[in-house]
């Protein structure tokens, strides 16, 4: 089942994601639908509260950088309860969008490496170290269970050229190609 986009304007995006208890089958079905969704919407990443749910889950397929990056040709990964640990290395600048913020895209600085510690989609307990590409995806979903947004790391000029934008799409005029969930107003 393909969930709408929660979008920009929706206060459950300004929320702290709360932790998931334990594995279950509602679990897994909510795990299968957010991939769904994520393809269905042309996006490599994807946090439950984008789909309406304040857990602490997100996921990521980076195949998509594989030219460009090798190793991660087959680099597709659940993240539950996922604790950055640190993040280190050179700060570089990427044009980042968000499926909840249709129509935008946005230069970001970010750091190169993370550390992070998650349970996978079996409960199992992982701790990586993760750079590039998959890093930065990584960085940017997290801070969705965090409730930050990217345009949160932009300048206050920056943000207030995107006023109208943001707007418009807090009301619901933008159409992308997937379904979203306007916030009621």
């Amino acid at each position: 089942m393909k969930y709408p986009i929660t979008v920009y304007g929706d206060p459950l995006l300004r929320k702290k994601a709360k932790p998931i208890e334990k594995k279950t089958e509602e679990l897994d079905e909510i795990i299968e639908n957010m991939w769904e969704t994520m393809y269905y919407s042309d996006g490599i990443g994807l946090a439950a509260p984008q789909v309406g749910k304040s857990i602490r889950l997100f996921l990521v397929d980076a195949s998509s950088a594989a030219d460009e990056e090798p190793e991660l040709k087959d680099f597709k990964k659940v993240f539950i309860n996922p604790e950055i640990i640190e993040t280190a290395g050179e700060e570089w600048i990427m044009n980042e969008g968000c499926l909840s913020l249709p129509e935008i895209r946005e230069d970001v600085k970010r750091t190169d490496v993370v550390r992070i510690k998650y349970l996978d989609e079996n409960f199992e307990p992982h701790e990586e170290e993760f750079s590039g590409f998959a890093g930065r995806v990584i960085q940017h979903e997290y801070d969705h269970l965090e409730g930050i947004l990217f345009i949160d790391y932009l300048s206050p000029l920056r943000k207030r050229l995107l006023k109208s934008k943001l707007r418009n799409i807090a009301i619901g005029k933008v159409t992308p190609h997937y379904r979203i969930n306007v916030p009621v107003r």
